[in-house]
């Protein structure tokens, strides 16, 4: 673990990033869409979760609030200080906005918000590393973390017949 900014920040581990892409390709077998997002806390995980957008019928279903809504209610609390966020995607900015709030420390993503929008979805071109800056935001920001294998949840996704996008 290295430390940082007066709290203990967990090494970035890529058991964590499977188990995102485990949990999106769940939600794929589903009918859901390509995303998936791991909180972990103290190399533990709190929640595991994927989108749910249609499942739902609730745009803001994405995996990342998904699993931040979990984590909360596990924690009992809503300040997710100290723990780490691993998503298949880069978080869009109503995703990263929830991270913020939650307090959550680092956000580790792999395939890109262009990943996502060449495969159709609605995605704004806004990257993480923008709205940090912008916002002056605390959050740690590792991209690219496993990228090739987040790149093939949309791969996947795209042969199924049943893909929709929002």
């Amino acid at each position: 673990m290295e430390k940082g900014r007066g709290m203990v920040r967990q090494a970035i581990d890529p058991r964590f990033m499977k188990k995102a892409i485990t949990k999106a390709r769940q939600g794929i077998r589903e009918g859901q869409t390509p995303f998936g997002a791991c909180i972990v806390k103290d190399d533990k995980v709190i929640s595991c979760a994927h989108n749910a957008v249609w499942k739902d019928c609730d745009i803001t279903a994405h995996a990342e609030v998904c699993a931040i809504r979990q984590a909360c209610l596990k924690l009992k609390t809503i300040d997710l200080s100290g723990c780490v966020i691993y998503s298949t995607c880069e978080p869009c900015p109503m995703c990263f906005s929830a991270i913020h709030w939650a307090r959550i420390s680092t956000i580790v993503y792999g395939a890109r918000i262009k990943d996502a929008q060449r495969a159709g979805f609605n995605e704004l071109a806004i990257s993480n590393t923008q709205m940090k800056k912008s916002g002056k935001s605390p959050v740690k920001v590792v991209s690219g973390f496993c990228k090739q294998d987040c790149q093939k949840l949309f791969d996947l996704w795209l042969t199924r017949s049943q893909e929709k996008v929002y």
